[in-house]
């Protein structure tokens, strides 16, 4: 009876280690929100966190942080200060360039890379998009991306965050900037995208390389840029 016992127990061991959990698991099912968290204040009110529904970016975002409010503020926001002004509304100028003690771009390591050059009209963006009057700059960026023509199948060993990089010179019309980053989701090593989809609804896990098959069938989508956790 003992030797069974011992047997039982070595048996849920050895499946519980080698049963793989990735970041943002807990999040698996969450409504999409766009734009779900906010300053709680006007011009966005809503709360600084939540849990139980995202969009792309708040769910990289939120998981990051480990669902902490304090390690999420420093995630969104230029220094930490929570203004709707100081968020980090653009992922290529704002995002990455304000996050580089937590990120690497490794695309490098991937696959082929080209350069995708990008200007963030940020003054007009708020005043088109919030109706804000700024005094900001355009602000621009190089963005290292692997181009759709040159992936056959990637793999990795870690969790990466994926961004999906965009290019299409109407945008400009619509929303009054450039914008580089359409998409942001976590690679894992099952070979998973997890991600807020708008299309679906949910956070949920689909097979990264037929969605990305799919989606570079829009000429518009050019190709993805690949960054460590560090």
């Amino acid at each position: 009876m003992k030797n069974s016992f011992i047997f039982v127990l070595s048996v849920l061991f050895v499946f519980g280690c080698t049963k793989q959990s990735f970041i943002g698991e807990e999040y698996l099912g969450a409504k999409y929100v766009k734009s779900p968290l906010g300053e709680e204040k006007a011009p966005d009110t809503d709360p600084l966190i939540r849990f139980d529904a995202f969009d792309c970016t708040t769910f990289v975002e939120t998981s990051l942080a480990h669902g902490d409010v304090d390690k999420l503020i420093k995630i969104r926001y230029k220094d930490g200060n929570v203004d709707f002004l100081s968020r980090n509304h653009f992922i290529e100028t704002d995002w990455l360039n304000n996050n580089q003690d937590l990120l690497e771009n490794v695309s490098d390591l991937y696959g082929k890379t080209e350069i995708r050059t990008v200007i963030n009209d940020k003054q007009n963006w708020f005043l088109k998009k919030h109706n804000l009057k700024t005094n900001i700059k355009p602000q621009r960026a190089e963005i290292k991306y692997i181009p759709y023509k040159n992936i056959d199948k990637i793999e990795t060993k870690e969790p990466l965050i994926v961004l999906f990089i965009y290019k299409n010179p109407k945008i400009y019309d619509k929303i009054g900037s450039d914008l580089a980053v359409i998409h942001i989701g976590f690679l894992l090593p099952n070979g998973q995208l997890r991600h807020a989809s708008r299309r679906y609804g949910r956070v949920m896990d689909t097979n990264f390389n037929k969605y990305i098959r799919q989606i570079a069938k829009n000429e518009h989508n050019i190709g993805i840029t690949l960054v460590k956790i560090k």
